[in-house]
């Protein structure tokens, strides 16, 4: 799947877009624009998208192109300079690598976003729009957010900044509150199956639909999901969970083994979210809220229905988010990642009892 700067495809957010070009087009763009909605669903696509057609010449829209849309010619030089991050009044701010820990930044930091305030300090290269984008918004820390603040009550002339955030709830309410605000919602399970055939068409159909079904409306995160191998850890955690309330030890132990190993960070970080999306699914299960599609893989709704009567629906809810409070924690303290994973199990185990 291509990085959403050189990705020349937008499905699902149609509406979003034509208000966009409705905006441009009637001089009313405002000078930040928030794009909040589910990790993987094409915000920061369209945040490039809408970038480069106010950075684009009248050359590069493509005259066949559908009303009120965004798109501009993926062969003009316009769009491989933005594809390789090399334009001149785009800047893109995300976590950025950190060399002493050798990995991302937790957080995204004040001196990122006081790099914007000296770039729509400088005059347009082309002489037209200066955009800055800031991808994953809700992981500036307090300083951050408070320099980003500043630019946002003295907004620059023809600057725009756009802000892409999975989490908007974790944005200062002064920050959202300066922003026109766009909620993108999850794509259409049979829009992501869609794309699933066409990015990973050696699924087979059965795998594909509960990839689809995994991925809550996220093609992004169903593509992680098929690369991770996240149908097949699935699989294990439902049937480690069917166990409870007497869970085969050496099972569990073994499948925290394999998957806390310091090279399999990936399945680490998808075990972790598929449990707390089983616990979800079932906590609303057991609140008597139906959900589709009602079972991704054999077994698992009789396991829900078992499990979920074991405790209301409060408490599991309430576990879940203790479970994902530890793994957080497991993280900022580099704790042991084996003693969390055992530990999510033990309590579900406990919660059965």
């Amino acid at each position: 799947m291509l990085a959403p700067r050189e990705n020349a495809e937008l499905l699902g957010h149609e509406n979003a877009e034509r208000e966009l070009r409705r905006l441009v087009e009637a001089g009313r763009l405002p000078h930040a624009i928030l794009l909040s909605g589910p990790r993987g669903i094409g915000k920061a696509t369209l945040a490039f998208r809408l970038a480069r057609f106010l950075l684009a010449g009248p050359g590069d829209v493509p005259a066949q192109m559908f009303e009120g849309g965004l798109a501009i010619d993926s062969e003009s030089s316009l769009f491989r300079r933005v594809a390789s991050g090399g334009h001149a009044d785009l800047l893109t701010i995300e976590r950025a690598y950190d060399p002493r820990r050798r990995r991302l930044r937790s957080d995204i930091i004040v001196e990122d976003t006081r790099a914007i305030a000296g770039f729509f300090r400088l005059t347009a290269a082309e002489e037209g729009w200066r955009i800055a984008i800031v991808d994953g918004a809700e992981e500036m820390n307090r300083n951050a957010a408070n320099a980003l603040l500043k630019i946002l009550e003295e907004p620059p002339r023809r600057g725009l900044l756009l802000l892409v955030s999975h989490s908007p709830g974790r944005l200062l309410p002064t920050v959202r509150s300066r922003c026109r605000h766009f909620p993108l919602t999850p794509l259409a399970r049979p829009l992501v199956l869609q794309l699933l055939g066409q990015y990973r068409p050696e699924l087979a159909r059965p795998e594909a639909e509960a990839l689809a079904g995994l991925s809550e409306g996220s093609i992004g995160r169903g593509i992680e999901l098929a690369e991770a191998g996240g149908l097949a850890l699935y699989r294990s955690i439902v049937g480690i969970l069917a166990q409870v309330p007497r869970v085969e030890i050496a099972e569990l132990y073994a499948f925290a083994d394999k998957i806390a190993r310091p090279d399999a960070e990936e399945a680490y970080r998808v075990s972790e979210e598929l449990l707390s999306q089983f616990l979800a699914r079932m906590a609303l299960r057991a609140a008597g809220r139906p959900f589709e599609p009602e079972e991704l893989i054999a077994g698992e709704g009789a396991v829900m229905q078992r499990l979920g009567a074991c405790a209301d629906a409060a408490r599991w809810a309430d576990l879940r988010d203790r479970i994902s409070r530890d793994f957080a924690n497991t993280d900022q303290l580099n704790l042991d990642r084996k003693q969390a994973i055992l530990g999510a199990f033990f309590a579900v185990e406990e919660m059965a009892r």
